[in-house]
């Protein structure tokens, strides 16, 4: 590894990582306990690209060395980034989608089937992945409705770069509960949350 390199891997961790990590946190859960309602966190790391700032926070936050976490192979390819994430997490790297706690998903357009992740058991529902999917935005996109626990009503969100029919893979999950796959998605300077009990349907007139 080049000295510049290591410089990558070894910096761009939080500055203050008890405060950082706590603001981050409470923020997420906020996403999770809130499904659909943007919530606003400050990028406090900086890992090596293409791994964005806010995704390097909530790695930082979330990953230890008992969750494994699976990359997608673009960020799987680029060691900088795996040893940047196994430097300031302690993460261990896994090849399988469905022997992750966490994933991360660089491109929305490109996430896997949800079933290839592990979907938990009905014992041990806790024992899935929490996908981190990395979006373009949260407004703009094609309208999706929700509803289900934390919603009062009806939740409408506009992420863009989902991929294509992500609300039918999303009816499979719901079908799966209490087992299932949670989501976080992580547009540059905020998220939203998709726990699994959240129910998404298209925006009348849409064709997403």
């Amino acid at each position: 590894m080049s000295a510049t390199a290591a410089d990558n891997v070894f910096r761009g961790g939080f500055a203050d990582p008890v405060f950082d990590a706590q603001a981050v946190f409470r923020q997420v859960m906020n996403a999770l306990a809130r499904p659909g309602t943007i919530r606003a966190i400050e990028a406090v790391a900086r890992p090596p690209e293409p791994l964005s700032p806010l995704i390097g926070a909530i790695a930082a936050t979330l990953f230890d060395g008992d969750t494994g976490i699976w990359l997608d192979p673009q960020l799987a390819q680029r060691n900088e980034v795996v040893e940047w994430l196994t430097f300031h997490t302690a993460a261990p790297v896994v090849d399988q989608g469905f022997d992750a706690r966490f994933a991360i998903v660089g491109n929305g357009a490109s996430l896997p089937s949800l079933e290839s992740f592990a979907q938990g058991t009905q014992e041990y529902p806790d024992r899935s992945t929490t996908i981190i999917l990395h979006m373009e935005g949260l407004t703009g996109g094609t309208p999706l409705v929700l509803t289900g626990p934390g919603i009062r009503d009806s939740q409408v969100i506009a992420p863009i770069g989902l991929p294509p029919h992500f609300s039918e893979q999303w009816a499979g999950n719901n079908s799966r509960f209490p087992r299932g796959v949670d989501i976080i998605l992580a547009a540059p300077d905020d998220v939203i949350g998709l726990p699994r009990t959240t129910r998404i349907e298209r925006s009348s007139g849409d064709g997403c």
